[in-house]
């Protein structure tokens, strides 16, 4: 048969054949359940998505929830538009730049300004719940609560991810009864296994199914915020009803960039997502990856100082862009990555690895911010095509390890960069009040060269969910690689000493190598934890990490 023939019935059959199901993928099997339970009831993507959102504010407490924030990005197959969610947490009005400074004037220690209130920014969650389902949403409103609400009431088994959520966290629970009565007993953290009830999590999820998301901004639900945070024993907040009241989630300008035939897409500012991941695929353009492969070190050391040279740059020039003037343009833009590209040699590392010139760059002074592991992402694929990938977080485990009505209130505010200046000169990531801090989630979406979405993928584990997204591209588009081997791949990251290479994964076989290239190499467990999902010629295929115990359900 002519080519041009094999083309056209692909054309004619393949959009129809792909769309015929749709699929969830999530970093808890609960919580993926409910996606395919919603679709299964007729749900958009946006529907399923924001289901397991609420669900996984009941299962995954350690990770995400209501109490914390996401960004949220949606592909509509009917309109072809694509659009971008911010619901990342904001810091209260009265938030100054000496927030996390001691008495000395010099930066609080990370682990001292986590626990209690003052971390705790305004949570954006069900503001943008409320928008999507507004926007996209086909089942009524209280359907989305119903799956969370049921796992809230009758119970939940413990998974290992939350046992060791709350092993890392639970030797500070003496100083926070809310936590230490939901999430212990008998003087110890539940164990792998057992049941987790949590009826005034069901009640306050009741009351948002049948009052709506003014409800968590407004009147009981948002006193109680307020009194666990600025009533906190340790570290108390200035935040107040009003903050509660003020806060919206917003939409924003995708960020969008090639990297060979492939379009790629994410979120703009306060994520450093987007920016970042597409540096990192622009610097490595003009080497032939494919060729070089996955078992090769000179493909590492190219990613690893591909990687250094794009965070520094982050750590320079990006933050919340309300704020202060981002140059998205000139980070993404090709005759800079090219410049960027010459200074990486293939035979030996670099001397330095520092920040740019990006066109359009005002002078600022890099600083680096602080993540932790933590957060989770989930994606939906309905039965006609429409995308929903989300990241969404509380931050650290178990946030600021304070709870409101049975939710848990995130740290999002210690993602800020603590010292509010360097050598004198303001730093982007400073606190400022009613500012959101500079955030690593990168939910993506991937286009062929004829726009369509072939996959999409988001990682959780603080600033590495940046390189498990740019290595989860490079793996799938120029590896070949199926989603969730992608995923499962290992991953080169970086301390202070110079490259990390994951423990027990092929790519800790690439240490010798990589030291030959002139790194200094650490091994270590990162903590990892990626989802994703792909169109094939038989339909989407979800996949999530095999490093979690997560699922991906078809409808």
């Amino acid at each position: 048969m002519k080519n041009w023939l094999i083309a056209l019935l692909a054309l004619l059959v393949f959009p129809s054949c792909v769309e015929a199901q749709g699929v969830v993928s999530s970093a808890d099997p609960r919580a993926a359940a409910a996606g395919q339970e919603i679709l299964r009831k007729g749900g958009s993507a946006a529907d399923a998505e924001m289901a397991m959102m609420l669900a996984l504010t009941v299962v995954e407490p350690q990770s995400s929830g209501i109490g914390g924030g996401g960004f949220f990005i949606y592909q509509d197959a009917k309109t072809g538009l694509l659009s971008t969610i911010d619901g990342r947490e904001k810091a209260p009005a009265a938030a100054t730049p000496q927030r996390f400074l001691g008495a000395d004037g010099k930066p609080m220690p990370f682990f001292q300004a986590v626990p209690g209130g003052l971390s705790v920014g305004v949570p954006g969650n069900m503001r943008l719940l409320a928008m999507v389902h507004q926007r996209w949403g086909k089942l009524p409103w209280k359907d989305l609560f119903a799956p969370a609400i049921r796992l809230a009431e009758e119970g939940y088994a413990v998974t290992p991810p939350m046992a060791s959520g709350m092993g890392y966290v639970s030797q500070v629970w003496g100083a926070f009864p809310a936590i230490a009565a939901q999430y212990m007993h008998d003087g110890k953290p539940y164990a792998v296994g057992e049941t987790i009830r949590n009826p005034a999590l069901a009640k306050t999820l009741r009351t948002l199914a049948e009052a709506g998301p003014d409800a968590f901004y407004t009147g009981p639900i948002a006193e109680a915020i307020v009194k666990a945070a600025a009533g906190s024993t340790k570290n108390p907040s200035d935040i107040t009803l009003a903050d509660l009241a003020a806060y919206q989630a917003k939409e924003r300008a995708p960020v969008c960039g090639h990297y060979r035939r492939y379009r790629i897409c994410g979120m703009g500012p306060p994520s450093s997502g987007a920016t970042t991941v597409l540096q990192i695929l622009g610097m490595l353009e003009r080497f032939d990856m494919k060729k070089l492969g996955a078992d090769n070190p000179v493909s590492w050391h190219l990613i690893g100082e591909a990687m250094l040279l794009a965070y520094a740059d982050r750590e320079k020039y990006l933050g919340d862009q309300d704020f202060v003037k981002v140059p998205i343009a000139g980070l993404i833009d090709p005759a800079y990555l090219r410049a960027r590209s010459r200074l990486i040699s293939p035979s030996k590392t670099m001397a330095s690895h520092d920040a740019g010139t990006p066109p359009g760059a005002e002078p600022r002074t890099a600083a680096v911010s602080s993540e932790v592991a933590g957060t989770t992402h989930f994606i939906a694929v309905d039965r006609a095509g429409d995308i929903a990938t989300m990241t969404s977080t509380v931050e650290g485990p178990f946030g600021s390890q304070l709870i409101a009505d049975g939710f848990v209130l995130n740290n999002e505010l210690t993602d800020f960069t603590f010292a509010p200046e360097k050598d004198g000169a303001p730093v982007a990531n400073r606190v400022e009040g009613n500012k959101r801090p500079l955030s690593s989630m990168s939910p993506t979406i991937v286009y062929d060269d004829h726009n369509v979405p072939i996959f999409t993928v988001g990682a959780a584990g603080g600033k590495t969910i940046i390189m498990q997204v740019a290595k989860a591209l490079i793996a799938h588009l120029d590896w070949g690689m199926p989603a969730r081997e992608a995923l499962g791949l290992g991953l080169v990251y970086f301390n202070a000493k110079g490259l990390v290479v994951e423990q027990g994964t092929a790519v800790e076989a690439m240490k010798p190598g990589l030291e030959k290239l002139g790194h200094d190499v650490t091994v270590a467990k990162l903590g990892l934890k990626a989802n994703a999902a792909e169109r094939t010629a038989t339909g989407w295929v979800g996949a999530a990490d095999p490093r979690s115990v997560g699922v991906a359900l078809t409808e």
